[in-house]
């Protein structure tokens, strides 16, 4: 079986199946192999771990970094491009898992469920009636980034009767209201749902400024951490300028000690839009097509580069 490094760590029934097909090299074991050094020709690796340029730079015969996940910002693109070295993710086929948690946050930050279910566990009912929460049907949702994940999300936010919105971007041919900027959908929006790629073009993308425009709205992140300025959105959290905030990503993970963790309008989630069983295994066997692609001679699957 060829050997391949891997960078980060799998769930231990996705590793079973690599190993079914692949020989896994730690990094460190390979770097001080000088054989096996120039020998390996593949990266497999996870989008919420990083993959060292200086490992790039000591594996002579690298052709592939395959990334399980859709995101690739954890690698280093421009070197990749400079070497001739394919990197490959998964898109498509976790988009419903991520749409289905997003969905999920959305309404347990406005229906504030996580409160709810705290409030019959602890006995406080039998002392009076849950507060009124607030109902999605009737609002504005402005989605940031209408890409694959961004228009399945709108799709599903339909049937709830809302009014949909998008920036961001280009202008697209769907029928939903676009906005040239992210400053003007905040404008707008009653909610805003982070459906972007993370990167240097969206580092911060959501500020203060933005957060003001939104005003006394709700986010929803489902993107990456980078894209919303973290202290800002503590500081308008806890001044109550911004209602609420339902969260799946962050500037660091896991999560330490932020304020987030004793807010009580937020809603938090580990990073798990797409941890189901079914897209996991779904994701995994993509990734291991696309190394069997490259390394066979043949043009990847689903390439980046």
């Amino acid at each position: 079986m060829e050997q391949i490094v891997k960078v980060g760590e799998f769930p231990p029934e996705l590793q079973r199946r690599i190993d079914q097909e692949f020989v896994c090299l730690d990094p460190d074991v390979v770097l001080k192999d000088d054989g096996l050094r120039s020998r390996v020709r593949a990266i497999v690796t996870r989008s919420n771990y990083h993959v060292p340029v200086e490992l790039i730079h000591q594996l002579p015969a690298l052709e592939i970094i395959a990334t399980s996940g859709v995101g690739y910002d954890g690698i280093p693109l421009e070197e990749a491009r400079v070497r001739n070295i394919t990197v490959t993710n998964t898109p498509g086929v976790l988009d419903a898992a991520v749409c289905e948690l997003g969905i999920g946050l959305l309404l347990a930050m406005l229906r504030k469920i996580p409160g709810a279910d705290d409030y019959v566990r602890s006995g406080e009912w039998q002392n009076g009636a849950y507060p009124l929460t607030t109902s999605l049907s009737g609002m504005h949702v402005g989605i940031v980034g209408l890409g694959r994940i961004g228009k399945e999300f709108a799709r599903r936010l339909e049937p709830f009767g809302v009014s949909v919105g998008y920036g961001g971007g280009r202008q697209q041919d769907v029928p939903w209201c676009y906005f040239p900027s992210v400053m003007s959908l905040a404008g707008w929006a009653d909610i805003l749902v982070l459906c972007c790629r993370g990167g240097e073009d969206t580092h911060r993308l959501i500020d203060a400024t933005v957060l003001d425009a939104l005003g006394d709205g709700w986010i929803v992140n489902l993107s990456r951490g980078s894209v919303v300025d973290e202290a800002a959105l503590c500081h308008a959290l806890q001044r109550g300028s911004l209602q609420g905030a339902a969260l799946d990503v962050f500037e660091e993970e896991p999560l330490n000690d932020s304020p987030l963790r004793s807010l009580g309008n937020v809603v938090l989630s580990p990073h798990a839009g797409s941890a189901t069983v079914q897209t996991r295994i779904q994701m995994l066997r993509l990734t291991l097509d696309n190394l069997h692609a490259v390394l066979q001679g043949n043009p990847a699957l689903t390439p980046v580069l």
